[in-house]
C-alpha cells in the first residue's frame, strides 16, 4: 500500500489518458489483424499483440527524440503503414480460413499488430514521456511510464473487442479502418525530418491534404484488387 501512496497520481492520470487518445488506432489495428483468426485463436491474438507493441512502446520512449530525428525514418514507417492498412483490407480470410487455426495464421496477427503499433506510436511516445517527465526522479520515470501502460492495456483490450464485435457485423468497417491507417501513413510523411528538410517546413500544412489522399488510396486499391479477386 505504501508504493501506492507514494505515486503522483496526476502523472499516472495523464499518461493513461494520453494513451486512450492517441491509442485508438491501435486498437482498430487489433481488430482488423485478429478479425479472420478462429474465435478462439483471437483472445490469444488481442492479448499477445498488445504485450507485445506494450512492451516496444516502451522500449521507444527512451529513444524515441532521437529516433524522430533520423531522416526519412518515419517516411518508410508511414509506407509500412500503407502496406499494412491495404494488406488487412484485401485480406478477407473467406470461411475456409476462418476456420484454421494454423499457428503460424496467430504468428501473423500478432506480428502485424507489433509492427503497425511501433510505427504509429513513434509520435505517441513522446508526449508519454513528456508527461513522465514531470517527475523530478528521473530514475522513476521509466517506472511511471510502465505502470500507466499497463493500466491502460485493459482499455486497449476491451476497445479492440468492441471494434471486433462490430466488424463481424458492419464489414464496411474493415474499409474504414484500413482508410484511417492511410490516414496516418499520409500525415506521418510530411512531418519527417528528411522530408521537411528537402521540401521546407511549409509542407507540413499539407498534411491534411496528404493524409486524405492516403486514406482514399489505400480504400480505393484494396476495393479494387478485391473486386477483381471476386470476379476471377
Amino acid at each position: 500500500m505504501e508504493f501506492f501512496t507514494m505515486l503522483d497520481w496526476s502523472v499516472i492520470a495523464q499518461i493513461i489518458l494520453i494513451d486512450i487518445l492517441l491509442g485508438g488506432d491501435n486498437a482498430v489495428v487489433i481488430a482488423l489483424a485478429c478479425r479472420n483468426l478462429h474465435p478462439n485463436q483471437r483472445r490469444k491474438g488481442i492479448l499477445w499483440g498488445t504485450a507485445g507493441a506494450i512492451i516496444l512502446r516502451v522500449v521507444l520512449v527512451a529513444f524515441a527524440v532521437t529516433l524522430l530525428q533520423i531522416p526519412f525514418l518515419k517516411f518508410v514507417g508511414a509506407l509500412a503503414l500503407l502496406w499494412i492498412g491495404y494488406k488487412l483490407m484485401v485480406d478477407t480470410g473467406g470461411e475456409e480460413g476462418h476456420d484454421l487455426q494454423a499457428p503460424d495464421k496467430l504468428f501473423a496477427a500478432i506480428k502485424t499488430i507489433i509492427i503497425a503499433d511501433i510505427v504509429m506510436s513513434l509520435d505517441n511516445v513522446l508526449a508519454i514521456a513528456g508527461a513522465a517527465g514531470q517527475v523530478d526522479d528521473q530514475a522513476h520515470q521509466l517506472g511511471y511510464i510502465v505502470f500507466g501502460l499497463l493500466v491502460s492495456v485493459p482499455l486497449i483490450i476491451g476497445g479492440s473487442r468492441i471494434v471486433l464485435y462490430l466488424i463481424d457485423r458492419f464489414p464496411i468497417i474493415v474499409t474504414a479502418g484500413a482508410g484511417l491507417l492511410g490516414w496516418i501513413a499520409g500525415g506521418m510523411m510530411l512531418s519527417d525530418p528528411g522530408v521537411i528538410k528537402y521540401f521546407g517546413a511549409g509542407v507540413e500544412a499539407y498534411s491534411l491534404v496528404a493524409g486524405a489522399v492516403g486514406a482514399i488510396g489505400v480504400m480505393a486499391l484494396g476495393e479494387i484488387v478485391k473486386r477483381s479477386g471476386k470476379k476471377a
